[in-house]
């Protein structure tokens, strides 16, 4: 059945907590190609405070209540004032929003808490502020329907990867290189089923995290204090003998894996090295983390099926050193590296545009998770809807 079209906008805030993309969509009926046109897409960083908080409340072993709830209506303004203000520049008012909101915890699988086995998750940023404010509805909290169903709650963009990049030839490695590095691997001409998609490991997050570390500066701007500098090969390589790195997908990572706690020991082990040394190793992890992963978890269980292309997005392709390392170690493998921006999506908002498209899923009540990507036993309406 055809579906009316709608102008859905997308809000992402990523694990590197730097900010809120969004992005504004048209799109009409999802399971036929060439129907998601990019009307435009804003970027807003976070106030500093507003970023320390974040920060803060990721990290911490404890927080006091009253500063998570006020950080969840602060953020609900936040997003709402980045939609109002996306909207004016481009003249498009939504019809209807879809917001990731703000992780601050998760732990796909079940761990033991007061007697039950339980996975968790937590997307802060009150969509009701949202909803009153821009006066649609929105779609928020897409995790936790798929964990319900018995997956890990993530990755939940490779429904984006599949409608957009699948290919009757071409076997593609769909890449966003965000906080976290993650994959959507779609053999050609394959159904849903046979996607393969996890989180490889860290994107930026250990990267700007060591950065800040050593020189208070935010990021690596474009790689250039990492471009010249040597890499330390044996502590990357004992990195990726860890077991998230040699687990089998699917799997997910956030700062519970790649935060505070393992930047500290990633300096630890560095030792007396170069600022800019350390920060090329991290780097280097970052990109073969990757590469890795393809090798072992895509081409070596690919079952005959061949893979011509990875399609990279995300904040990591302005990373000019990471993207020459990936490039190099994809093409040993057989592989061109191309990006998301040829394909009309700009690399930046690829997530922003993923959560319209889910919300617009979610609003015609159907189903938009990928189990074989998240391990859940069936397919899922996602989100939770708040009204204007």
């Amino acid at each position: 059945m055809k579906r009316k079209a709608m102008i859905v906008a997308g809000i992402m805030s990523g694990t590197s907590a730097d900010g809120i993309d969004v992005a504004l969509i048209q799109i009409g009926e999802s399971q036929l190609r060439g129907v998601i046109e990019l009307i435009g897409h804003a970027a807003f960083p976070y106030p500093p405070r507003v970023r320390q908080a974040v920060l803060a409340a990721m990290n911490a072993d404890r927080a006091r209540v009253a500063d998570l709830a006020r950080l969840n209506f602060v953020l609900g303004h936040l997003y709402a004032d980045a939609v109002l203000e996306t909207q004016r520049k481009f003249r498009a008012k939504p019809d209807l929003i879809g917001c990731h909101g703000q992780t601050l915890y998760h732990q796909g699988e079940p761990e033991l808490f007061l007697g039950k086995r339980v996975a968790a998750t937590w997307q802060t940023g009150e969509a009701a502020i949202i909803a009153a404010r821009v006066g649609v509805p929105v779609v928020s909290d897409f995790r936790p329907a798929d964990m319900a169903a018995g997956g890990e709650g993530a990755p939940l963009v490779p429904y984006l990867d599949y409608l957009l990049f699948r290919d009757a030839r071409i076997g593609r490695i769909v890449l966003n290189v965000g906080g976290i590095a993650n994959l959507t691997a779609i053999p050609a001409n394959a159904g849903p089923e046979r996607v393969i998609a996890f989180d490889t490991g860290p994107g930026n997050m250990v990267i700007d995290q060591v950065m800040h570390a050593l020189t208070g500066r935010a990021f690596d701007r474009d790689g250039e204090f990492a471009a010249s500098a040597m890499v330390d090969e044996k502590i990357v390589r004992k990195i990726l003998c860890a077991s998230f790195f040699r687990k089998n997908p699917p799997k997910t990572a956030g700062r519970e894996e790649f935060g505070r706690e393992f930047v500290r020991q990633f300096l630890q082990g560095c030792g007396r090295m170069r600022k800019q040394d350390i920060v090329a190793t991290a780097t280097a992890l970052t990109s073969q983390s990757i590469s890795d992963a393809v090798r072992r978890f895509v081409i070596a269980k690919s079952r005959g099926e061949s893979y011509g292309e990875i399609i990279a997005s995300g904040g990591g392709t302005r990373n000019k050193t990471l993207i020459a390392m990936l490039a190099e170690s994809v093409v040993s493998l057989g592989l061109r590296l191309r990006f998301s921006d040829e394909f009309g999506v700009p690399s930046e908002a690829k997530e922003a545009v993923a959560f319209a498209v889910l919300a617009y899923e979610t609003w015609n009540r159907r189903p938009s998770n990928i189990p074989a990507a998240t391990g859940a036993r069936k397919a899922a309406v996602l989100g939770k809807l708040s009204y204007a």
